[in-house]
C-alpha cells in the first residue's frame, strides 16, 4: 500500500484540488450502503473499524477484545479479508502452513488470539466460522463493508493524527464522510493522547495505549529501526520512549514485501553503525524464517485506561440474542 501523502494531514492547495474527486468517492460509498441489505446471522458480531487509511491501530484492539471475549468464557473467531495474501478464503489461517504471502500479516498474528477466517466474502467467512463453534465474531477492518450486519461498531483513531485533514480520499486520508459514519458507529477507540481536535459528536471515546511488552530488551541498545507500515514514526517514537538509542531508521510502505536485497542491505547498514535490527511484529511476521532469526520485534500490546467503560460499551453486543 503506497505510503499516505503528507498533505491528508492538513488542507491545503493539493487537497483543495481533489476535494470533488473525495465528494465523488463519499457519495459511492453511501451509495452501496444503501442498496445493500446487511445479512444478520445467528450469533453476536463485534466490527472494530477505523474512518481513516491505516495506521490507527484496529489490529491490536481485535487481539486484546479477542483475548478479553475468550477469558469470559466465549469462543470469538475473527473475520479478515486477508489483505496482501494469495490465498482465496473462506480460509482457517494456520500459522504453523500458511505465511503472510499466503494470508497476509494481519490475519497471522489475529490467529495467534484466536481463530481467524480470511476471505473477501465476509457473510461466506462467517458461516464458516459458525460452522466450526464460533459463537461470536470480531469482524476486523469491515466497517465500510455493508455485507455483514453487526450489534456493535468501535472506530479505532490515531490520538495524535486524528482524522487528518478531516477529507474523503483523495482529497484526505478519509474512508468516508465523519458524520454518517458517526452516526453508525457505537464507540470510538482512541489510541494514545488525543493531540488534535476534532468533533466526535458526542460519541462515547475507550480511551487505550500501546505498550511494549518487553522493554528491557531495547532499553540502552543500539538500534537500527525499519518498518512498512501504516504511521513508521509511531513505532520509532515507541523505541526513543523506551530508551533506545536509534542510530538509523528507515520507513517503507504499508504491507511493504521485503526483498532479499533490500534485507541483506538494512543488515549491512546495521552492521556497519554497529546495531541491531528492529522491527514491527506486523513487519516481522513478513519476513522469511532465516531473516526472523536475524530481526527482532518490538512485540507492543494495548491497555485500556478504563475495562469497565469498555465492559459497559461491549455489554450489548454480549447479550444480543438472535433467532
Amino acid at each position: 500500500m503506497p505510503r499516505a501523502p503528507e498533505f491528508w494531514a492538513k488542507p491545503g492547495l493539493a487537497s483543495d484540488l481533489l476535494v470533488p474527486l473525495g465528494w465523488a468517492y463519499g457519495a459511492a460509498s453511501a451509495a452501496r450502503r444503501a442498496m445493500t441489505q446487511p445479512t444478520r446471522l445467528g450469533v453476536p458480531t463485534i466490527c472494530v473499524g477505523n474512518l481513516t487509511v491505516g495506521g490507527a491501530g484496529k489490529t491490536p484492539v481485535v487481539l486484546s477484545l479477542a483475548q478479553l471475549l475468550q477469558a469470559r468464557g466465549r469462543r470469538p473467531h475473527i473475520l479478515s479479508r486477508g489483505y496482501g495474501g494469495s490465498r482465496k478464503g473462506p480460509l482457517p489461517v494456520d500459522p504453523a502452513r500458511h505465511n503472510a504471502r499466503d494470508v497476509g500479516d494481519e490475519p497471522l498474528l489475529l490467529a495467534a488470539a484466536a481463530p481467524c477466517w480470511i476471505g473477501a466474502d465476509r457473510i461466506a467467512s462467517a458461516r464458516a466460522a459458525i460452522n466450526a463453534g464460533a459463537d461470536l465474531l470480531l469482524l476486523d477492518d469491515g466497517f465500510q463493508n455493508p455485507a455483514l450486519a453487526y450489534d456493535l461498531a468501535l472506530i479505532v483513531i490515531d490520538g495524535g493524527y486524528g482524522l487528518g485533514n478531516g477529507r474523503v480520499m483523495p482529497a484526505g486520508p478519509l474512508r468516508e464522510p465523519v458524520a454518517p459514519a458517526l452516526q453508525r458507529a457505537s464507540a470510538a477507540v482512541m489510541i494514545g493522547a488525543q493531540a488534535t481536535t476534532f468533533d466526535l459528536g458526542g460519541l462515547p471515546v475507550l480511551a487505550a495505549r500501546l505498550a511494549p511488552l518487553d522493554p528491557r530488551e531495547f532499553r540502552n541498545a543500539r538500534v537500527f529501526a525499519f518498518a512498512g507500515i501504516g504511521r513508521p514514526e509511531k513505532f520509532f517514537a515507541t523505541l526513543r520512549e523506551i530508551d533506545a538509542e536509534l542510530v538509523w531508521t528507515r520507513d517503507f510502505p504499508d504491507h511493504h514485501p521485503y526483498s532479499e536485497g533490500e534485507l541483506v542491505a538494512l543488515e549491512a547498514a546495521a552492521q556497519a553503525k554497529n546495531a541491531m535490527l528492529v522491527t514491527t511484529e506486523k513487519d516481522w511476521v513478513r519476513l522469511r524464517p532465516q531473516w526472523q532469526a536475524k530481526i527482532r520485534a518490538l512485540k507492543v500490546a494495548l491497555h485500556w485506561n478504563d475495562p469497565t467503560m469498555l465492559e459497559r460499551v461491549l455489554a450489548p453486543a454480549l447479550e444480543a440474542r438472535h433467532g
